[in-house]
């Protein structure tokens, strides 16, 4: 069984709160718009990161991480991407790819809105984390933390903190 706490643009934000969901962790998923490797530094100390870039990374952070994140765990096959899209509505560059070898969990980050929903055509689970950071259109940052247990995603929670001022 593996703890994951998911995330998506902290956009160069990250704070002791942020690190201590981190520390609870066996894996962070970083979904995009790192903004900083300050970030995913901090990450490290406490948790394997998987991550990807997203469309406002610099050539440091893309040098670092993929733009697609493709991998099993456990028993779960899983992409992590930044701009993707959400069930039925996938963005074109991944479409035809993820309709072909759909896995069974999805994520993407971008849109800064907490997203999870099933899509019953190609039996997936799609998570949006929203964003950790401070600096976009959201009202509360938000993460997920979840467990994968075999072929088993179980005991997902939303994590609210703090309003945006």
């Amino acid at each position: 069984m593996k703890k994951i706490l998911l995330l998506s643009d902290t956009h160069s934000y990250i704070d002791e709160n942020i690190l201590n969901y981190c520390r609870q962790a066996d894996e962070v998923w970083h979904a995009g718009d790192i903004g900083s490797n300050k970030v995913t530094d901090q990450i490290k100390q406490y948790a394997k990161l998987r991550a990807v870039y997203g469309n406002i990374d610099d050539k440091n952070i893309r040098a670092e991480f993929p733009l697609d994140n493709i991998f099993t765990i456990e028993k779960v096959s899983v992409w992590i991407t930044h701009i993707g899209g959400y069930p039925y509505r996938y963005d074109q560059r991944i479409r035809e790819n993820i309709r072909r070898n759909p896995p069974k969990l999805f994520i993407s980050g971008h849109s800064h809105i907490l997203k999870v929903q099933y899509d019953k055509s190609l039996n997936l689970l799609h998570l949006n984390p929203g964003a950790a950071g401070k600096y976009g259109i959201h009202k509360v940052r938000t993460m997920l933390r979840f467990e994968i247990d075999g072929m088993d995603i179980k005991n997902l929670e939303i994590i609210e903190t703090e309003k945006r001022t």
